[in-house]
């Protein structure tokens, strides 16, 4: 039963949308958040369990459920959602090297790169000397041409960084070079048509007014911003985008659907198409067998990311959630986004998690919503089981 929400919050920020029973802490916590943001921001939040909608809330200017916004490195999910998709179907095979897909990859001492540890970012290859300009980095096919030539910045193998504006850029190139077509076409002949999921990569021009522009945080306008590390540099391209927001905002982003942050989506549509994953939404099968999101989930770089430089986890392609938010199952698997967004599926729970901001968070706020929301979902999901 769908319990409907109250317009509780601020007058800025009222909260309106649906839970269902059961899941009401959840809209508290929500609420919670929406009255803590230091400026108007438009959050949304859709929880799918076996298929159904439990949760389904928004808030903020301009933003309703169908309001769809940039969710950056939430669209490294979607692109490999595809790639797991053709190494189920036998297209790809993760141990073979991406050279033999894309024979103009094999230069510079990347030869034996094999496609499990592009997709574990243990490639070496997180931009190009040259730093890519913001149009060049709304381009996957242009960028995969330069990238082709470029020698890792450390040895393959060795060690692992976050490959933060480029990885769906190399993984579509394989997609493209083993198929024929690209890892677009396959998102949307695959998941986003069948499933009528509001997440895409290539926002069709008609539908840009339902597209909500990124704001940049609120900061503190005496704070020094800290140094820049090279490799952050050359991974973020910081040199023509010391702005992220900027990213998803400029059209070509949008319309080319650049596949590692130029996704644009709703919360419906995304945890909509990792509910489609682990199966049930619709009534129809998962689009992943258990044993592919086995494969996909096991993390396979742990430890310091030369890029960000701390503690990280990767698995292939995705990220993994438990050790960084102790509430979420442990089976959980997705991405996060650059502004505090978060999805995620738990095939083990039957839960597909979507959060989205359409602007960034200070600091550390980022953690500390994504951790309350994880748990009033868990902790909701344990509560109504059976």
């Amino acid at each position: 039963m769908l319990t409907s929400g109250d317009g509780t919050g601020t007058r800025e920020q009222a909260v309106h949308g649906d839970v269902h029973t059961g899941f009401e802490g959840v809209r508290e916590v929500f609420t919670q958040l929406t009255r803590q943001q230091p400026q108007p921001t438009g959050l949304q939040l859709a929880v799918y369990r076996n298929g159904t909608r439990l949760v389904d809330l928004w808030s903020g200017p301009g933003v309703d459920g169908d309001t769809m916004t940039g969710v950056f490195s939430v669209s490294k999910g979607a692109a490999h959602i595809v790639v797991a998709l053709l190494v189920q179907d036998g297209v790809l095979d993760l141990d073979r090297e991406v050279a033999s897909y894309w024979p103009e990859f094999a230069q510079a001492g990347k030869e034996r790169v094999t496609l499990r540890q592009l997709l574990a970012h243990q490639a070496g290859v997180i931009g190009v000397d040259e730093v890519f300009t913001v149009e060049e980095l709304a381009d996957d096919r242009l960028m995969a041409e330069r990238l082709a030539a470029q020698a890792p910045y450390w040895e393959p193998g060795t060690a692992f960084g976050y490959h933060g504006l480029v990885i769906a850029a190399l993984t579509g190139e394989v997609v493209y070079r083993a198929t024929g077509r690209t890892l677009h076409d396959w998102w949307e002949q695959r998941v986003r048509r069948p499933y009528g999921v509001d997440f895409y990569l290539g926002l069709p021009e008609e539908l840009e007014p339902r597209y909500l522009p990124v704001q940049p945080e609120v900061t503190d306008p005496g704070q020094v911003p800290p140094a820049e590390d090279k490799l952050v540099a050359i991974a973020f391209s910081t040199e023509h985008m010391p702005d992220l927001s900027v990213f998803p905002n400029t059209r070509r982003v949008r319309e080319l659907g650049q596949a590692s942050a130029g996704g644009v989506a709703s919360a419906r549509g995304v945890a909509g198409a990792y509910a489609a994953v682990i199966g049930g939404l619709d009534d129809r099968p998962a689009l992943l067998t258990p044993g592919t999101v086995t494969a996909f989930s096991q993390v396979h770089s742990e430890g310091i990311d030369l890029v960000g430089g701390g503690e990280s986890r990767f698995a292939l392609g995705f990220q993994v959630f438990h050790q960084r938010y102790p509430a979420a199952p442990p089976d959980a698997f997705g991405h996060g986004g650059a502004a505090g967004a978060l999805a995620f599926a738990s095939p083990g729970q039957g839960l597909a998690f979507a959060y989205l901001r359409d602007r960034f968070a200070d600091g550390d706020q980022t953690d500390r919503e994504r951790a309350l929301l994880v748990e009033a979902v868990t902790e909701a999901a344990a509560r109504t089981d059976g």
